[in-house]
């Protein structure tokens, strides 16, 4: 499941489309873990474990799923710093490039700046 262990910052998203939707926006080595929905108990230690002393960041659709796998991710990754897209967007993947530009700056996230409008 890791994959790029000298990226100091990880963000933790659903689905590879959401994933390819960041790797777009960002410019700096981040680690994009999709979740494909809920995780098991096994695979969710795991990941937590592969991850503690990173930045962790977590970025879920505002809907039920979304809710529950942050909730779960709540659990095992109490520093994580959560990320939101509004609720109007609903889905990560179908956010504007430059509404998740902005949350990702505000989290101080190195940005394409051609994402800025």
């Amino acid at each position: 499941m890791i994959m790029d262990e000298t990226a100091h910052k990880v963000i933790i998203v659903e689905g590879k489309s959401d994933k390819d939707k960041l790797v777009s926006i960002l410019d700096e080595p981040v680690e994009i873990i999709c979740t494909n929905g809920t995780l098991g108990s096994h695979k969710l230690e795991e990941l937590a474990a592969a991850i503690e002393h990173r930045d962790v960041y977590i970025l879920v659709d505002a809907d039920d799923a979304g809710a529950k796998l942050r909730k779960q991710l709540m659990r095992e990754l109490p520093n994580a710093e959560h990320l939101y897209v509004h609720r109007m967007y609903r889905e990560v993947a179908k956010t504007p490039l430059i509404y998740l530009a902005k949350v990702l700056l505000g989290a101080h996230f190195n940005i394409n700046k051609n994402c800025l409008g």
